[in-house]
């Protein structure tokens, strides 16, 4: 029911949008002219750069075929706005900002072609894609429709010489290890009898992506990799772990060592905090904005005790060909130069983003990279061990309900315990009412 009330709302809002030429794609060349692209790019203003100059290079490589780029339009998320476009009919030809958790609204709409139908989709893919996350993007019904483009592991980057002054000496790998560090790091620093700096911090407002930050890659990592639903669609949280992280995060809160309220600005580069759970992005912006501040990686922590290879949240972003497009083979020609060795190369250079491609540590053309910027190799290495979204029906409402119990285990109204339970009721109604 809430399934068809989102559509019948985003149909309504798909109206405006429809009136708006902006985002239409020019698929009818003058007679001789040449075929026109429209390519979304996401708004983050490295990803834009790394468009245009791709944009430009085919262009001008390519007379017959030309491009046009430009950003997702602004709203709410990328995600309503490009399913209000499905709806309306005004999607572009392609976009490289498709989140798999929202593809299935894409697929049932009719919006987005199956990629494996298309010509050398299975030599690129056996090249291109590890060998262990590629069977992470087929749907249910055996198709491809999105092209695995770029990963943004979620680890632990934490400032050097806090962690020092205070006497940690490495990374802390398990919870006790990163209360112990807490310890240390947590304190009043000018002497006014307020904490000012803190181990991190977080926003704890029941706000469903924000839990991809915190809960969700901790529980992927207290789990050993195990997702919120299984292969069929099925509710299969592993209530162990997600008690873990959630007892985890209370403990941290009560402590003092993670402030309630929401510290403005960046509380990293102001040396405010000493870690926070993010993806290399941080790292890119750091490199620009913070350039004296030494900082480096490590893996979430896990529960003590935990023996296995360390696994988190994968954030994947891919590449999509809407079924509006009059030249679908033209736009799957322009997808598969976004992902080309050269694309790729350009990709973590520019964004430090991490391309989901197979032997990026092997790539000599990526050793200089590499060596000028270590802590990105432990993304490159990270990536094999990542997990995404399950493609489910409601999974917003599904991850609400997730951000609505933590922070009522955060505040003490709930046990850990409870407030799982709680969740786990809570996402069994909301698939009954999605089914």
């Amino acid at each position: 029911m809430r399934r068809v009330a989102l559509l019948l709302l985003v149909a309504a809002a798909s109206g405006a949008f429809a009136a708006c030429d902006d985002g239409t794609p020019e698929t009818s060349p003058e007679a001789g002219g040449p075929i026109v692209l429209t390519y979304w790019t996401s708004q983050n203003p490295q990803e834009r750069a790394w468009a245009e100059v791709l944009v430009e290079r085919w262009n001008a490589e390519h007379p017959d075929i030309q491009v046009e780029a430009q950003p997702i339009p602004a709203g709410q998320s990328s995600e309503e706005v490009l399913l209000a476009a499905v709806v309306a009919g005004t999607t572009p030809d392609l976009c490289s900002n498709i989140w798999p958790g929202v593809l299935n609204d894409f697929i049932r709409a009719g919006g987005v072609l199956a990629l494996d139908e298309m010509p050398g989709f299975d030599s690129l893919m056996a090249a291109r894609t590890p060998s262990e996350l590629a069977d992470r993007f087929v749907s249910a019904d055996g198709h491809v429709y999105q092209l695995p483009w770029k990963t943004n592991p979620i680890l632990m980057i934490y400032n050097v010489d806090l962690f020092e002054g205070a006497g940690v000496t490495r990374p802390p790998r398990t919870y006790s290890e990163y209360l112990a560090a807490a310890e240390r790091v947590t304190g009043d620093t000018d002497g006014d009898g307020q904490t000012d700096r803190w181990m991190s911090a977080r926003d704890i407002r029941p706000i469903w992506w924000q839990r991809y930050f915190d809960v969700y890659p901790l529980y992927l990592a207290a789990s050993g990799g195990q997702t919120f639903f299984d292969v069929d669609g099925d509710l299969a949280i592993d209530e162990d772990a997600l008690r873990e992280v959630y007892g985890f995060f209370q403990t941290l809160y009560q402590r003092g060592h993670l402030p309630l309220s929401t510290l403005q600005g960046n509380a990293f580069a102001q040396r405010r905090i000493a870690s926070e759970f993010t993806g290399p992005w941080t790292a890119a912006w750091l490199v620009e904005n913070a350039p004296d501040l030494r900082f480096d990686f490590a893996p979430v922590p896990v529960p003590d005790g935990f023996d296995g290879e360390p696994v988190t949240y994968g954030d994947y972003k891919n590449i999509a060909v809407f079924s509006s497009t009059q030249h679908p083979e033209a736009a799957w020609a322009f997808a598969r130069y976004l992902v080309s060795p050269e694309a790729d190369r350009l990709l973590i250079e520019t964004t430090r983003q991490i391309p989901i491609r197979a032997g990026l540590l092997d790539d000599p053309a990526l050793a200089d990279f590499f060596e000028a910027n270590p802590f990105m190799r432990r993304f490159a290495e990270q990536a094999p061990h990542t997990r995404g979204v399950d493609a489910v029906p409601s999974l917003t409402e599904v991850l609400d309900a997730v951000a609505q119990s933590y922070e009522r285990a955060i505040y003490g109204v709930e046990t850990p315990a409870e407030a799982v339970a709680s969740a786990d009721e809570r996402i069994r109604v909301i698939q009954e009412w999605a089914h």
